[in-house]
């Protein structure tokens, strides 16, 4: 798989300055609408997916790509997982050096190098990515879900455990029932207009009694070719009774296992 958009591959030894200035051209490039992308319906898993037993595409479903990020001193390991019909197909990894620091909002710069690796390495071509990550909600609506969707030109998905900024429309200090959804605004650190529905934060699943023990919500939004309500009617369609999707939990596992 190689990018359909070089010139926005990120780039770590250029400054501050200049990487916020490509993630405004990445904003303005990026369409935070369905287009193209799967459906919540082709894409559901009513079990964990399993091993396929080819490792090869069915032929049949979308392919749905997951990327998860794991370090190993001063190298980022990446890994794509990608699923199709309930069985995992394939398994990539990718290695990169870390050149800079993790810095809230330039995450991409930090991470792209590992995650562009192991797309390279996929021996099929998916339909949808969901990323480890921030998409829309962002300061400069630009996060890694975004940068990788635009880069490769596939319908991507942001899902974060934190919130990077945005405004929740409501609290959410109080645990959440399983299947809430909050919509996430854009306040005066987002660049869209204020009141702009950015992602929700969703609450993937939660204990019978929250208010002994309870599960935090996550945080979907979209990063390209792909609507917030969309983006989290995708993610709630991949949810397999743990908190995290199964795109994003397996490649979790995988850039463990990535690192020997």
């Amino acid at each position: 798989m190689r990018p359909v958009e070089p010139r926005f591959l990120p780039e770590p030894d250029a400054d501050r300055e200049e990487m916020e200035s490509l993630q405004r051209e990445l904003a303005a490039a990026a369409r935070f609408t369905d287009d193209g992308c799967p459906t919540p319906e082709a894409v559901a898993l009513e079990t964990e997916p399993t091993r396929g037993d080819s490792g090869e595409p069915t032929g049949n479903g979308p392919i749905v790509v997951g990327i998860d990020q794991a370090f190993q001193d001063d190298v980022g390991v990446s890994a794509a997982v990608a699923i199709q019909d309930g069985a995992v197909i394939d398994v990539s990894c990718g290695r990169w050096p870390l050149s800079i620091p993790y810095i809230p909002g330039l995450l991409a710069f930090r991470e792209g190098g590992p995650i562009v690796a192991a797309l390279a390495g996929l021996s099929v071509d998916p339909d949808l990515l969901v990323l480890d990550g921030q998409g829309r909600i962002h300061y400069r609506e630009a996060g890694i879900a975004t940068h990788v969707g635009v880069l490769y030109d596939v319908p991507a998905i942001g899902v974060a455990k934190n919130l990077l900024c945005g405004r929740p429309v409501r609290s959410l200090e109080e645990p959440l029932p399983a299947g809430t959804r909050v919509p996430i605004e854009a306040d005066d650190a987002v660049s869209a207009p204020a009141g702009t529905v950015l992602g929700h934060a969703f609450q993937s699943r939660q204990y019978p009694n929250p208010a002994v023990r309870h599960v935090n919500p996550i945080y979907v939004s979209p990063g390209h070719r792909v609507g917030p309500s969309t983006a989290t009617d995708l993610v709630a369609a991949m949810v397999t009774g743990y908190k995290l999707p199964a795109p994003t939990r397996l490649a979790d596992r995988a850039a463990a296992d990535c690192k020997g």
